[in-house]
């Protein structure tokens, strides 16, 4: 059972007294946690009855599920979070199932505000990742804000945002989150007069650049000051010690159906036709590492490669997002997801290139993939421009683990004057050889006596 942090207590009751409110704090803040114990008060003293949490589509679909049951009390309140994620079918079908709280992906919100209408049934709107309403306008705007607007103001009686970028790039992302919670009452009543009070628009490159007024930041945070709650790490934080998030995914049911196969029989065949296959302990381990990741090799020599899923880069695009005031490094085990995350990330650099590592300690890059045996060792430069790192794929030498941690870590950070702490992510898939391994980094025991550990609750 999980018992909340004094700043989670802090944001419950800033919600509780709240009918609209948003929360701003980075990942690893406790925002689901916080919002969960939130929706437990509102229901047991009355106060919203059906909740719909809206968010990215791994967010929709694992998050708040897997959330819910590490708060017992919240979880005998709120029961199961159903999910809404999916082709039409799968969605009525969960809308058919009796609960208190569905999620549901915003790219489906114009099929749910259509499906219901007029009879439109949740009292209380979640927006995870609320900075996705940024784009909206008054009867512009993309589809699903525009589409979440028609019931923002008469049939939503609390609406809640949490996010940790409200304005990744600029002030004028405000505007089309904070109308959800106002109706524009603070920054103007359009995305026009909210231009005309607080910035002045310029030329770049051929395109008209809104810059902020000299006085806009500190107006616009004097405005906004009883509707968001802002929560930073240093407030909170021992900053000598990494503020670390475990961000768990699940597999697509074929991508875990061919894990279980392949860890059974030592043998799986893909979709692309092709086929994984280990004809000793030490591969299996391997392959099943790989298959965890996304992609796997499908000949002895490891150099062809097939794409099982892509949950990871899921997860990993959610933290990018999230994390936009500074630079993100990843670290990789197999080149073949570094491929992966270099194609799916085009801004992205290969840190083992003297060029990529150049643009990156230049803050050039958002992005910087790096393999731990390569950036790990005597690499200087780049905490300047970095206090993110994610682990996306896993590894059981500790040594190297700890190493690149240090290249960005809390000692790092302090001889760059910088007073941040070190984020720290492990992207795990649920039900894989991730979480023996991540056991093995925890509790220091045998590599040996983990995988029989494994084994024995596998059978």
């Amino acid at each position: 059972m999980r018992t909340p942090r004094e700043y989670q207590k802090l944001a419950r009751r800033f919600f509780v007294d709240r009918e609209r409110a948003a929360l701003w704090a980075k990942p690893g803040m406790g925002k689901t946690g916080s919002t969960l114990l939130t929706l437990t008060d509102l229901v047991l003293s009355g106060d919203s009855d059906r909740i719909l949490v809206v968010g990215p589509k791994r967010v929709a679909q694992d998050v708040w599920r897997d959330e819910l049951p590490r708060w017992p009390d919240a979880h005998d309140v709120l029961g199961d979070v159903v999910s809404l994620v999916g082709d039409v079918k799968h969605r009525e079908r969960g809308l058919r199932i009796p609960a208190r709280v569905y999620a549901i992906n915003y790219e489906s919100l114009p099929w749910l505000v259509d499906r219901f209408g007029e009879a439109w049934p949740f009292d209380t709107v979640v927006a995870d990742e609320s900075s996705k309403l940024r784009g909206f306008r008054l009867g512009q705007g993309t589809l699903r804000a525009r589409a979440l607007s028609r019931n923002a103001h008469g049939r939503i009686r609390r609406f809640y945002q949490l996010t940790g970028t409200p304005a990744a790039n600029s002030l004028s992302a405000l505007w089309g989150q904070i109308w959800f919670l106002d109706e524009g009452k603070r920054l103007g009543r359009s995305f026009e007069a909210y231009k005309e009070r607080w910035f002045y628009s310029s030329g770049e490159h051929g395109k008209a650049v809104l810059t902020p007024l000299p006085f806009a930041q500190e107006q616009i945070t004097e405005a906004l000051s009883d509707l968001c709650l802002t929560l930073r790490p240093s407030d909170w934080f021992d900053l000598r010690e990494p503020v670390r998030t475990r961000v768990r995914v699940t597999l697509p049911p074929a991508a875990m159906a061919i894990y279980k196969r392949f860890r059974k029989e030592m043998y799986a065949a893909l979709d692309d036709n092709r086929s994984v296959s280990a004809f000793s302990a030490a591969a299996k381990t391997m392959k099943c590492l790989q298959l965890a990741n996304g992609a796997a090799y499908t000949n002895p020599e490891g150099t062809v490669w097939s794409e099982v899923h892509t949950a990871k880069l899921e997860a990993l695009e959610e933290i990018v997002e999230e994390t936009t005031d500074s630079s993100v490094m990843v670290a990789y085990q197999f080149v073949a997801d570094r491929q992966r995350i270099l194609k799916a990330f085009p801004k992205a650099v290969d840190l083992a290139t003297p060029r990529g590592m150049a643009a990156f300690k230049a803050g050039d890059a958002p992005l910087g993939v790096g393999h731990p045996a390569s950036v790990g060792h005597g690499v200087d430069g780049l905490q300047e421009v970095c206090n993110s790192l994610v682990f996306f794929g896993h590894w059981w030498d500790a040594e190297e683990r700890e190493q690149i941690i240090e290249r960005v870590g809390p000692m790092r950070q302090a001889q760059a004057g910088k007073d941040r702490p070190l984020f720290l992510y492990d992207i795990v898939a649920d039900g894989t050889i991730d979480d023996v391994v991540m056991s093995r980094h925890e509790t220091k025991r045998s590599v040996q006596e983990l995988l029989m550990e494994a084994m024995r609750r596998d059978r």
